[in-house]
């Protein structure tokens, strides 16, 4: 990752191809599930790598997730800031604003303890609802996938299955949550 990090701070194609590679289509259809367009993943993608080499550039700063988890962060509020001011333009500079990178941070602080509490709730339901689970929100796996890939006899049974696996992890959330009051 080190590597991959000294590379973005002196601009190195390889490494932005990379991020783009590793990264791309997950903001594209984050976009396009949020009022966007493949355009409009295409601009947002361009400014995140303007705001994450801005940041690797700065002394003091220090990468507290994954470089992925960290550029869909940037995505995810560059996008929600737009969508908000629908006929405003971010300039850099509000871009690189305090308050907008402390968003970022915090988003990046939010994903991951829902990221630790979903990872500790996928080891208490059956292996089976696990396997799915990963595959259908991971690994973005279709439900026509999962149906072949499990063997439903309908997709209408493969919606169903995942239903009920949606719906152990919702009990374990709330058994987990009784617990912690």
């Amino acid at each position: 990752m080190d590597k991959i990090i000294n590379d973005l701070k002196t601009e190195n194609n390889f490494a932005f191809g990379k991020l783009y590679k590793d990264n791309f289509n997950k903001i594209s259809n984050f976009v396009k599930n949020n009022s966007g367009n493949q355009t409009d993943a295409e601009d947002l993608f361009q400014d995140a790598m303007m705001v994450l080499v801005e940041k690797l550039r700065q002394d003091n700063f220090q990468l507290t997730a994954s470089i992925n988890t960290y550029v869909y962060a940037i995505c995810k509020n560059l996008w929600f800031k737009k969508i908000r001011n629908k006929n405003y333009e971010l300039s850099v500079d509000k871009i690189q604003s305090f308050d907008f990178l402390t968003s970022i941070e915090d988003s990046i602080k939010g994903e991951k303890t829902y990221l630790e509490k979903l990872k500790g709730y996928l080891l208490k339901i059956t292996d089976h609802c696990n396997r799915l689970i990963q595959d259908m929100f991971f690994k973005e796996k279709t439900i026509d996938q999962i149906q072949k890939d499990y063997g439903y006899s309908s997709r209408h049974n493969a919606q169903n299955q995942k239903y009920k696996c949606v719906e152990q992890i919702r009990k374990v959330k709330e058994e987990d949550e009784r617990k912690n009051k």
